[in-house]
C-alpha cells in the first residue's frame, strides 16, 4: 500500500531552505517538485476563434493590449485613450512617461542580481525570508504557500513603500538606492495617471488623490528561474489585482497574459513601456 503524499511537509521543507525556487535550480533539480505541478488542462490550449470569410478578416486578428502615449499634445485624446482602455480592457500599456530608462533598468538589474545571489545562513536572503504580515521588508516563495493548491514557480522581494517607508537598512545593500529612486519615479507616474482616470471619469483631476487612493506604494519584485519542466508548471495563477493601481515593469522575457473577452491575450513587451492594471478597488468606486 502506497504512503499517502504529505503535501504540507514538501512545502514546510522549501520553506526552510529560505531560498525558494532559486535554491531549488541552484541545487540542480531536474524534475519539477510535486507540489508545481499545476492540474490536468490548466496548460491546455485555447479553442480556435470561429472560422472568418477571408474577405472579412481584419487587418490583425489577434488582439493587443492599447498603448497611449502619455506625451501627447492633445491631452483630451489621451484622456479618451485611457477612458477607452480602461472600459474596454482594464489595461493598457504607457510610454512617454517620464520615467527614466536608467531608473528602470537599475531597479530591474538590482532585483535580478538579489534574486540570483546565493541564499544561505549570513545572506540578505536568509535574513529577509518571512511570512509575517507586518514586515515591511521581506523575501518569500509564494506569499499563499500553505493556502494555494499548487504552488507559482516563483520568488518575491515584497517592500511596503508608502505610506511609512521602511528604513534604508532593512532593504538589501544590492538593491537600495536603485528601488528608493524607483519607488519615487514610479509614485510621480502614479499621481499622473490618477488624474488621467479621474478626468476619463468626468471629475476633477485632483478626485482620486482627494480620496487618497494614492496613500500606499507595494513593490513586488517578482523572480521566475528557469524550469526544469515548464509544461507542468505556472509562474502567477489566474489573479485580479486587489489594489487600486498596478504600474507593472515587464522584462523582456515576457509571459504575462491577460483575460479580454474570454480569451487569454499575450501582453507583448514593449520596450520603455509600462502596463497599467485597473485594480479591483478603484473598478469599485468608478462604478
Amino acid at each position: 500500500m502506497a504512503a499517502e503524499y504529505d503535501r504540507t511537509a514538501d512545502l514546510r521543507a522549501l520553506d526552510a531552505t529560505c531560498s525558494g525556487v532559486r535554491g531549488l535550480v541552484a541545487s540542480g533539480v531536474t524534475h519539477l517538485p510535486r507540489i508545481f505541478r499545476v492540474s490536468d488542462g490548466v496548460h491546455q490550449p485555447q479553442p480556435p476563434p470561429p472560422q472568418v470569410p477571408s474577405q472579412e478578416l481584419p487587418s490583425s486578428s489577434a488582439p493587443s493590449v492599447p498603448v497611449i502615449d502619455l506625451s501627447g499634445s492633445d491631452h483630451a485624446a489621451v484622456v479618451a485613450a485611457v477612458r477607452r482602455a480602461a472600459a474596454e480592457w482594464g489595461f493598457f500599456q504607457v510610454t512617454e512617461h517620464g520615467v527614466p530608462e536608467a531608473a528602470m533598468a537599475a531597479a530591474t538589474d538590482a532585483v535580478r542580481g538579489f534574486h540570483e545571489a546565493d541564499g544561505g545562513e549570513g545572506s540578505d536572503k536568509a535574513r529577509l525570508y518571512s511570512r509575517e504580515p507586518a514586515r515591511a521588508v521581506k523575501y518569500h516563495c509564494n506569499f499563499d504557500l500553505y493556502q494555494s493548491p499548487v504552488a507559482n514557480w516563483r520568488d518575491t522581494l515584497y517592500l511596503r513603500m508608502a505610506p511609512d517607508p521602511p528604513d534604508a537598512g532593512d532593504l538589501p545593500d544590492s538593491c537600495r538606492n536603485a528601488l528608493f529612486e524607483y519607488a519615487e519615479q514610479v509614485k510621480n507616474l502614479g499621481s499622473t495617471l490618477f488624474k488621467l482616470l479621474s478626468e476619463a471619469l468626468g471629475l476633477k483631476p485632483s478626485y482620486l488623490t482627494d480620496i487618497e487612493c494614492n496613500q500606499g506604494q507595494i513593490i513586488l519584485c517578482h523572480y521566475y528561474p528557469p524550469c526544469p519542466q515548464p509544461e507542468l508548471a505556472i509562474g502567477t495563477s489566474r489573479h485580479s489585482d486587489s489594489g487600486f493601481l498596478t504600474i507593472l515593469l515587464q522584462d523582456e522575457i515576457g509571459g504575462l497574459q491577460i483575460l479580454h473577452e474570454d480569451r487569454w491575450v499575450d501582453v507583448t513587451p514593449t520596450p520603455g513601456a509600462f502596463i497599467v492594471n485597473i485594480g479591483d478597488l478603484l473598478q469599485e468606486r468608478g462604478a
